[in-house]
């Protein structure tokens, strides 16, 4: 397999439905076209054809043809489509055809693979397009959608150009100290580092927002045996997800129930009850409960009215915890359970629910609101913008001129991995083209 083939997939939904669309991309695409559908439609107009095999001359299919010539089509080759009738079987002929003819199945993700080598695309819009087709909600498709428009890229591409133009400074400074430039050059760019640095640590301090967003939030319901978790699962999701019983200890592993709140996803966890285990079985369970309450981005401790606020639970909460006082048509809701005012609900008669459901609401959206800014999606970001930040630091605080270049381009090299695109020849551009140097 190289990126010389002319590769081909089915680009919409497996199985039997009314069209069924065939890419095709590669060098050989106009040629193939040419012998399936007897001539080359005109560029990005569809039209109808009698699709044949060669070989055989038998009729294959009739279809709507697009032939895109590179470089304008998605993968920035010449590239086709075949909208045929959505019978398996004219897939299959159609496919074994192009086949014949020297195509091949394409591997996952080589279009948007090959979109980005052909520089259609950098990195973080080919993970725009693959977390809009993996969306949900309309939340996610929003963020998705910016990412895949080139919001990410728009914004690391220029730091990139930023630090590219500081590395050229001090490099300029260090071998051209002879020429007739800026004595402050080196002076700036440090400067100029800092003021990256604070820009970038403003971006990461987002909270995990994006990253919250496309993974989903994460709610853990923790509480005594009987404090009602259960039940409020339940009463939240509207169906019977969790098994309730009056006999306590019944939830003995994790039950996770996904649903969407303010275009959010989020996955609601119930736990098993926070007390001495009985055996073993129940001693697992609570320590899985444990686990889950310290991933989850929230966590609300669930305490019954007609008992007293037990230890287990009392150490959860904590700020940022959401408190429950369940069970309040049986008695009323004390003023405080450790030091928090709690909200007053019933999962049996549905009492403080609706309150119940705006306030998960109002935390998911702080925990994972969509800001009209571009943020962080993934780790991988992350990571890279992390060590971009310490090299910057690095640079700011280099006693030499030579450790204040390294330290660039170490910087450089990270916020390069972000979009895919940085080189040693961005930098020698702007050294030789804003300096008159070796006039």
């Amino acid at each position: 397999m190289t990126a010389t083939d002319t590769i081909f997939a089915l680009a919409s939904g497996a199985g039997r439905g009314a069209i069924a669309i065939l890419r095709m991309s590669g060098r050989d695409s106009g040629s193939i076209l040419t012998r399936i559908a007897g001539r080359l439609p005109a560029p990005r107009v569809a039209s109808l054809r009698r699709l044949r095999d060669p070989a055989a001359g038998e009729a294959l299919d009739e279809a709507l043809v697009l032939w895109m010539p590179a470089p304008r089509s998605y993968t920035g080759e010449d590239s086709a489509e075949l909208h045929l009738h959505g019978g398996p079987a004219v897939v299959a002929a159609v496919g074994a055809t192009l086949a014949a003819l020297g195509a091949r199945p394409a591997e996952p993700g080589e279009f948007t693979r090959r979109a980005f080598l052909n520089g259609r695309m950098d990195l973080t819009a080919a993970e725009g397009i693959a977390d809009l087709i993996a969306a949900e909600t309309e939340a996610q498709r929003r963020q998705a959608l910016r990412q895949a428009d080139g919001a990410l890229a728009q914004v690391y591409g220029g730091w990139a150009e930023r630090l590219t133009r500081l590395l050229a400074h001090q490099e300029a400074a260090i071998e051209f100290a002879d020429d007739d430039l800026p004595t402050d050059l080196g002076d700036r760019a440090r400067e100029g580092a800092g003021a990256l640095r604070a820009e970038i640590d403003a971006h990461l301090a987002d909270g995990g927002r994006g990253e919250r967003l496309r993974e989903g939030v994460l709610v853990a319901i923790l509480g005594a045996p009987n404090a009602g978790k259960s039940s409020l699962l339940n009463a939240l999701v509207g169906r019977d997800a969790a098994i309730v019983s009056a006999r306590a200890g019944t939830t003995r592993d994790v039950v996770e129930v996904r649903l969407e709140l303010a275009g959010v996803p989020v996955t609601l966890s119930d736990t098993a009850g926070l007390r001495e285990a009985a055996d073993e079985i129940e001693q697992e369970g609570i320590r899985r409960a444990h686990r889950r309450a310290e991933e989850a981005d929230l966590v609300i401790t669930v305490f019954a009215t007609d008992k007293a606020p037990d230890a287990e639970t009392l150490a959860w909460v904590k700020p940022g915890a959401l408190v429950l006082a369940n069970k309040s048509d049986l008695e009323s809701a004390p003023a405080e359970i450790g030091g928090v005012l709690p909200l007053a609900v019933s999962a049996r008669t549905g009492a403080g629910l609706e309150e119940l459901r705006l306030r998960l609401q109002a935390e998911t959206v702080r925990l994972a609101g969509v800001a009209e800014a571009p943020v962080l999606t993934r780790p991988r970001h992350r990571a890279a913008l992390t060590e971009a930040s310490a090299w910057l630091r690095e640079a700011e605080a280099a006693a030499l001129p030579e450790l204040v270049s390294e330290a660039l381009r170490a910087a450089l090299r990270a916020i390069g991995r972000l979009t895919g695109r940085v080189g040693v020849e961005d930098v020698l551009d702007i050294v030789f083209g804003e300096f008159c140097i070796g006039k």
